[in-house]
């Protein structure tokens, strides 16, 4: 009972839930691994486990990966007396960078230098993704003057970036 008991705590006690099954799965392929390196005397691969197992090797990750520890974006990667490198100094963000900011802030900026009806037509067109023709028939214009507007708008958008 008390095995039975330091197993559960071992179990629930982590910080993300796994389904049982996928962690025993993982544990069943740790077990299988060690297994192939005494027959073989070298690691196996991803592919030799599963099939060994007779699973897919996207599951046999898949359980690997869910019985990771996770780690704090502030923990220590790398100390050298005076300097630590963490691990969100290590993790590149593609898509929130400082160029992307200041050139999202000079969007907005030159958006405010636009006409009611402008800014209008070009947030209908870019941000929300509609056609000419779908921004004519909500405004109540033709699709050749919603044309000319964006065409202005855009012109003079460049005029400010420049």
């Amino acid at each position: 009972m008390i095995i039975g008991e330091i197993r559960r705590y071992l179990r629930d006690n982590n910080p993300i839930r796994v389904s049982r099954s996928v962690r025993d799965l993982a544990y069943k392929a740790i077990q299988t691994k060690e297994a192939i390196m005494k027959e073989k005397g070298s690691e196996p691969s991803i592919e030799e486990i599963a099939k060994a197992m007779n699973i897919d090797k996207e599951e046999l990750v898949f359980s690997f990966d869910a019985i990771q520890l996770p780690i704090s974006l502030q923990e220590p990667i790398y100390k050298d007396g005076t300097e630590n490198i963490f691990v969100m100094d290590q993790i590149k963000d593609n898509k929130n960078t400082d160029d992307k900011w200041t050139e999202d802030l000079s969007i907005a900026e030159a958006m405010k230098k636009l006409t009611k009806r402008e800014k209008d037509i070009i947030a209908r067109r870019f941000f929300d993704g509609r056609t000419q023709m779908e921004v004519a028939d909500e405004i109540g214009i033709s699709q050749a003057q919603v044309s000319r507007l964006e065409k202005n708008a855009i012109s003079r958008i460049k005029k400010t970036y420049k």
